[in-house]
């Protein structure tokens, strides 16, 4: 997808929890946004409590939470080990294959001209 002027490329991925992984049923609970050649990433986390005990009552929702605020923290830079990597880098380790109950939907691409726009557009439609 070549971009045009004015218009930034961009990747997103939905952040999933799966407390059953072998059973592939999940709930989106964020939303991953970057863009490389704006050096932009952006995460944001808005886990139901609602939504996750419906798919799993005895969820631990404090250690969901803190496994999604390592999300947070990678993005931002802040994590160790991730943050001296670049924003797509950073994107890459998140959105890397895995077999844990916090995952992520495969990347998808887009153009845009307003990134943050395009992510409170995305983040509602996919998320809330």
């Amino acid at each position: 997808m070549p971009e045009k002027p004015g218009m930034h490329l961009y990747e997103y991925a939905v952040v999933r929890y799966m407390p059953r992984v072998e059973r592939e049923e999940f709930v989106n609970v964020g939303l991953i946004m970057m863009c490389k050649r704006r050096r932009w990433i952006r995460v944001r986390i808005a886990a139901r409590r609602e939504r996750v005990l419906a798919l799993s009552a005895d969820a631990d929702m404090e250690a969901v939470e803190s496994q999604l605020a390592s999300f947070e923290r990678v993005a931002a830079g802040t994590a160790p080990y991730t943050s001296g990597l670049e924003a797509h880098e950073r994107f890459r380790w998140l959105t890397a294959v895995r077999s844990a109950c916090i995952t992520t939907s495969r990347p998808h691409p887009g153009l845009c001209q307003d990134l943050d726009a395009t992510f409170e557009r995305l983040f509602a439609e996919l998320v809330e």
